[in-house]
């Protein structure tokens, strides 16, 4: 056998589905493939024309597509197409052109038959071979998480009780004994459609003891006395996950189901924790317990396991992040709490500010904190700043305290410099968006990703509405954003090989954060700003950047499915870290994956380098977009 055809042999013992072939048939395919060099664009085969040859993708990357021009699949070393017309109708029914340069194996029609009809295994992994191997991975964790992918409309187990706000108390217990029911929602006449009450509060079992009955306050008490006002809802086609968030995040155990503004019904505490089995409900309870620092920094075990639970239950990485975030903002919240009874009350109002992953609900168990204030305008530096300084330093030392580590840039509220009015907020972002600087565009990529925690929130808001007004016509703004978003590129070399560096205890590893996360959250940021979106989390920015159609056909749900499961592979890899004793890092060995975990990582990688290419082209300096 020659040198070329033992390469080839090498190759083809390596990949599925020749690897689970007899030596005798890899060794006729070896000599009997036919190799083939093709530029990138350069087109493989057409449709409708004779089908040959099977292809298998030797090096390079190719895009197969259907018949009417949208992408079919995306392959890179060790994949293979033409399977579908040398088995039915003997023309090529998905064309295909080579992405990059590549080096295919064609094998001819009378071999591939021989091995399709002759190997059992091999035939039935030809056939199932019909859909990205990402997106089949994808599929399977979604299936899996079909409980929080329910929506909230099939918990309601009844219609919402009701009662007029001028009701009583008693009159209040008494129509909750009959319907035996431990809420009542609470409305009032809409003048202006009178047949769509408007909903005032809520009322609670927990409402009648702690307000009526601890105060000693009569059964004639007005319902508008003792209910809750500022209804947190929730839309009757929302996820059963997002009621769990709102719950996490507003501390309430009831939540109003809306439907076409009339209430619909109430999703209770009760009706959640079926659904929600990792218990980051009670790990938010017993933070709003908590009555020292020193409570709150003993639950960090229960957070680590309620972390590695949710991994090990293979919850998405979507739902794991918002989640964590979740957890992460309660602690803020209560350390807030805890600063103000201990301070006093504030001189001036403000809002803290979560930034980055936080903001973005995508965090894990390895993460620091950044975080800021918003001031009102009335703030003075010599009257006020001693307390919010002592603010900053309380709740920044607490979170160091629970496993949020200080931000090394200083990017906390602790930090002088970002604790500021909100004019200064709204000039300095203005100023960075319109005069970019390398300086300002680092602070974009942090401070462009904010949420209001505590506090006049609604200057969160404001701050997010100004963003996406200013930066979506700023094409120099946005090229700027795009060149940063390029600094960080995935770890595969020129054949597609991962690329591995000494990393912490790891001598040969991949900072799966640095080179995979992060310069993924920062490209669909850039596109999410172009659109005018005020979306935080980066699945639903490419929700509605795929709505906006500003990427090519397809390419919208290969970026969600990357981040899906790069995101994935680093969460798994930090609750493995937790469960071997170690302290968790987002240092990842590749060798220590599965050849099918280490192919779906590189398509993964493939699908972030060609996203940033094309980030590269669209946001081009002068270029209209």
């Amino acid at each position: 056998m020659q040198v070329e055809q033992l390469e080839i042999l090498d190759f083809l013992r390596a990949h599925p589905p020749f690897d689970a072939l007899p030596e005798d048939a890899l060794q006729r395919v070896a000599a009997a493939v036919d190799v083939r060099y093709y530029k990138a664009g350069e087109q493989i085969i057409e449709f409708g024309q004779p089908a040959e040859f099977w292809h298998v993708v030797r090096s390079g990357a190719v895009e197969v597509f259907r018949r009417n021009g949208t992408l079919y699949n995306r392959l890179t070393a060790g994949g293979y197409f033409g399977e579908f017309g040398l088995l039915r109708h003997g023309r090529v029914r998905f064309p295909a052109t080579a992405l990059e340069d590549s080096l295919i194996y064609l094998i001819p029609q009378p071999v591939f038959l021989e091995l399709f009809d002759g190997n059992e295994a091999f035939a039935d992994h030809v056939e199932i071979e019909d859909r990205t191997r990402l997106r089949q991975v994808m599929s399977r964790r979604e299936d899996a998480n079909d409980l929080l992918s329910a929506t909230v409309d099939t918990l309601v187990g009844r219609e919402a009780v009701t009662l007029g706000s001028e009701a009583t108390a008693r009159e209040a217990a008494q129509r909750m004994t009959a319907e035996g029911v431990s809420s009542l929602l609470i409305v009032d006449p809409n003048p202006d459609v009178p047949e769509l009450p408007l909903l005032s509060g809520i009322l609670t079992d927990r409402d009648l003891r702690t307000r009526l009955l601890a105060p000693g306050l009569g059964h004639d008490t007005p319902v508008s006395e003792i209910m809750s006002p500022g209804v947190v809802t929730v839309a009757h086609n929302q996820l059963v996950f997002e009621a769990m968030l709102a719950m996490l995040r507003r501390n309430v155990h009831h939540l109003p189901v809306m439907k076409h503004q009339r209430p619909l019904g109430i999703v209770a505490l009760s009706d959640i924790i079926r659904y929600e089995s990792r218990n980051s409900l009670f790990v938010v309870g017993g933070i709003f317990r908590a009555q020292t620092v020193d409570d709150l920094a003993a639950l960090v075990p229960d957070v680590r396991a309620c972390f590695s639970r949710m991994v090990g239950e293979e919850t998405s990485a979507h739902v794991v992040g918002s989640a964590m975030a979740a957890i992460g903002r309660s602690f803020k919240q209560r350390l807030l709490e805890l600063a103000e009874a201990e301070l006093g009350p504030p001189p001036v109002p403000y809002c803290f500010l979560a930034l980055g992953s936080m903001a973005r609900q995508e965090q894990l168990i390895v993460t620091d904190q950044d975080n800021a204030l918003i001031l009102d305008n009335r703030f003075d530096p010599a009257r006020h700043d001693a307390w919010f300084k002592a603010l900053g330093d309380f709740v920044c030392d607490g979170l160091a305290r629970c496993g949020y580590s200080y931000c090394t840039g200083g990017v906390m509220a602790s930090n002088e410099k970002w604790r500021q009015p909100l004019k200064e907020w709204e000039r300095r972002f203005t100023d960075w968006i319109e005069r970019p600087t390398p300086e300002s565009l680092l602070h974009a990529g942090i401070f462009f990703d904010l949420d209001g925690v505590w506090g006049r929130t609604e200057w969160a808001v404001r701050l997010r509405e100004l963003v996406a007004r200013k930066a979506r016509d700023n094409s120099r703004f946005l090229a700027c954003m795009a060149r940063n978003a390029l600094l960080r590129t995935p770890p595969l070399g020129f054949f597609k090989d991962f690329v591995v560096e000494s990393d912490g205890r790891h001598t040969r590893a991949i900072n799966i954060k640095r080179r995979g996360t992060g310069p993924l959250s920062d490209l669909i940021r850039v596109h999410a700003l172009a659109i005018g979106s005020q979306a935080l989390n980066s699945f639903e920015r490419l929700r509605e950047i795929i709505g906006a159609a500003i990427l090519p056909l397809g390419r919208g749900q290969d970026l969600y499915d990357a981040l899906e499961f790069i995101s994935a592979v680093r969460a798994r890899n930090q609750a493995q870290d937790l469960a071997a004793g170690n302290e968790p890092d987002n240092s990842l060995d590749p060798e220590k994956l599965s050849e099918f975990e280490r192919k779906s990582l590189r398509d993964a990688f493939l699908i972030l380098g060609n996203a940033q290419k094309y980030l590269k082209y669209r946001y081009q300096p002068g270029r209209a977009n």
